[in-house]
């Protein structure tokens, strides 16, 4: 502090700064503080959640899940419970599910308009047949899960893969192992 010699101290404002200082810091760890509480929600809300009626011991292709009565599905929001997320993935019950056999156009990122638009028409119709009735997951090969922690089944109904009816109505292609461009 500059003060002249034999001034008074002026405690008054040594402790408005010191106020000051003890308040910025207890903002800063309340910001802190809601900013781990809001993290940890938002994973807890999008967490894949373990299921163990889907897990794959062993390599044969089976019935991994039949759907009694029927979910009904939307667009997926903020929380992902039993949602349609685009053409080929959707939550069931809180677990994230990639449909193997298709691929469908990307609306994330899309690379042109032709994409987009074909991808949410993929989406809103994946979403019509999924609402369509009850409907049974299998797995396909040896893979459970995809790098993104997707399990990867097969959607069908009746015996026919729901994805098999994407792609007659030019909305998927069969899935070949990688992707191609759709612009």
């Amino acid at each position: 502090m500059n003060e002249t010699p034999g001034a008074p101290f002026d405690f008054r404002k040594a402790l408005k700064a010191q106020k000051r200082r003890k308040l910025r810091k207890e903002i800063a760890l309340g910001l802190g503080a809601f900013a781990i509480v809001f993290a940890g929600g938002m994973l807890a809300l999008n967490w894949p959640v373990h299921d163990a009626s889907l897990a794959n011991d062993d390599q044969q292709p089976q019935a991994l899940f039949q759907q009694a009565s029927s979910p009904q599905f939307d667009i997926c929001g903020s929380i992902r419970r039993t949602c349609v997320v685009d053409g080929d993935t959707f939550w069931l019950d809180g677990v994230k599910i990639r449909i193997a056999d298709i691929d469908t156009p990307e609306i994330s990122a899309p690379r042109c308009d032709y994409e987009y638009q074909l991808g949410m028409r993929a989406t809103h119709r994946l979403v019509e047949l999924l609402n369509g009735g009850p409907f049974e997951l299998r797995t396909i090969g040896s893979r459970d899960e995809d790098q993104y922690g997707r399990k990867l089944r097969v959607v069908t109904r009746g015996g026919r893969s729901l994805g098999d009816q994407l792609v007659s109505e030019g909305l998927a292609r069969t899935w070949t192992g990688r992707r191609e461009p759709w612009c």
